[in-house]
């Protein structure tokens, strides 16, 4: 009596799909066995895809039956043995050395014949044309997805897939949380571990119950699923999903990605203007050292001998202090500008419709583009990567004017904001004067200018326009023009300050 090896095989694995699959197979040809009287000698399972050559527990079957341990082969239909060419013939081949003398399958009959190996080779072609022809209306249906703006894939964090429209939609329990994740980072505060904490303490889990890892949360704030768009097969396509962030807030987060990746010197010492300033001498940077229980900042000398000297730190925080006070409206000017201001919006609100109107126009112009793009690629003008980059590059500029668009429908026209703002900014330049919170005085005067600089102990900075308008009128006025009690700019002095 022959021997036979038993060869059952699943296409996925993934232990929790097709778990049934091996489990009728192998009943169904114990079964056989037993009717036929075959001697089993033993069962191998499988769980990988038939469509190429490289299984390593079928190559090991084979192995053994070349080494004369089994004479035939027991399993479900040929195509559970191949679907690739390779295995196919190396199966035939066997046949042909007479390491294989009997093949069994419930629905095919094989003899060792020339005309059962014909017919068995006519049914490997047939099962690799199935497996071929799945492929290809698998990929033309991605293709269809990916026109739609349908992601062909599980919904990342915070989305859900929809097993009746096939979509992605918002999942009603992460994607609150998962939106917190990047208002938080985009503040600069908080590492991918601190995320991961405050994933775990507000309940954001992954899908399977698991803790969200580290890696996860950095996926998650690098894919640009969420403000829109996603990437496949390294392409850009506008999604159709419902964005959970705006592009600017995701271009934060990157920039803040970015700046915590480079590695910085651990510092023993708090010295809160180390890093501001540069030396107006020589071009060094300014370091601080103690020095008798007092903070000093000097320049590095890196390029050379530069004859600038040590500024104390509270020397250098009043310097700071009177910049922010030249800055400070006064509460009455202020008052009287936010009354001008609200007095004009309405004005703005007419004015509004035809600027709405350009943006819808340029979104227009921008899928014409799109399509241009699209007709010039498939009519083989342009290569497939540099058709990539440009459509990246047309994609992201829609999203910008969308964005732009979407925020001015809801909010109006917003003109007169950056006024608004620049005069609450000057009013709490004043408060933060008068505070003793140098950190906070720092970050203010990163606001109003640039390229600060250290000449001979005294700060210099080149004040932004805006600003610079009220630190000249502090610099112009005379003693006689100010009152002595609060230090305000007589109002008269500028009669064009609001009209300007």
């Amino acid at each position: 009596m022959k021997k036979f090896f038993l060869y059952i095989r699943k296409s996925t694995d993934e232990d929790d799909r097709q778990v049934l699959s091996l489990e009728s197979q192998e009943f169904e040809l114990n079964e056989l066995a037993r009717r036929e009287h075959l001697i089993v000698v033993e069962t191998f399972r499988e769980s990988q895809t038939a469509k190429c050559p490289g299984r390593p527990i079928f190559n090991q079957m084979l192995d053994r039956m070349e080494r004369g341990e089994a004479e035939g082969i027991l399993a479900w239909h040929p195509d559970r043995l191949a679907r690739n060419s390779v295995d196919g013939g190396r199966i035939i081949f066997f046949i042909d050395s007479e390491h294989i003398t009997a093949l069994k399958f419930p629905t095919f009959w094989f003899e060792a014949t020339p005309q059962g190996k014909f017919m068995l080779s006519i049914a490997f072609g047939q099962s690799k044309y199935f497996v071929d022809n799945l492929s290809e209306n698998t990929k033309r249906g991605l293709r269809q997805k990916l026109r739609r703006g349908e992601w062909p894939g599980w919904a990342p964090l915070g989305y859900a897939n929809d097993i009746l429209t096939h979509t992605v939609v918002k999942d009603k329990e992460r994607f609150r949380l998962v939106r917190k994740l990047f208002e938080l980072y985009a503040t600069g505060a908080y590492s991918m571990k601190d995320l991961q904490n405050t994933a775990i303490s507000i309940g954001l889990f992954g899908k399977s119950g698991k803790v969200t890892s580290v890696s996860l949360v950095q996926h998650t704030l690098s894919n640009p699923f969420y403000y829109g768009v996603f990437r496949y097969n390294g392409e850009m396509h506008q999604g159709k999903h419902e964005p959970m962030i705006s592009k600017k807030l995701f271009d934060t987060c990157a920039e803040v990605m970015a700046d915590k990746s480079r590695p910085k010197k651990p510092s023993k010492t708090i010295a809160t203007f180390r890093g501001l300033l540069n030396c107006a001498e020589c071009g060094c940077a300014i370091t601080s050292e103690i020095q008798k229980g007092h903070q000093y900042y000097r320049c590095t000398k890196k390029r050379g001998v530069c004859s600038q000297g040590y500024v104390r730190e509270e020397i250098l925080a009043e310097q700071i202090t009177d910049v922010l006070q030249k800055v400070s409206l006064p509460p009455l000017w202020a008052d009287n500008m936010l009354a001008k201001i609200e007095s004009e919006r309405e004005q703005d609100a007419q004015n509004g419709v035809a600027f709405a109107q350009n943006l819808k126009q340029e979104i227009e112009d921008l899928d014409k583009r799109l399509d241009k793009l699209l007709d010039t690629h498939l009519d083989g003008l342009i290569p497939k990567v540099e058709y990539a980059e440009k459509k990246q590059k047309i994609l992201n500029r829609k999203i910008d004017v969308s964005e732009k668009l979407k925020g001015f429908e809801q909010k109006g026209s917003h003109r007169l904001e950056p006024m608004r703002l620049f005069i609450l900014d000057s009013k709490q330049a004043g408060i933060i004067a008068s505070g003793e919170n140098f950190e906070d005085k720092k970050n203010f005067l990163k606001k109003i200018g640039s390229n600060p600089l250290l000449a001979k102990r005294a700060l210099q900075f080149s004040p932004k326009k805006s600003w610079e308008i009220l630190l000249n009128s502090w610099d112009s006025a005379t003693p006689a023009t100010l009152t002595r009690a609060s230090r305000e700019p007589n109002f008269g002095l500028h009669t064009n300050w609001l009209r300007r």
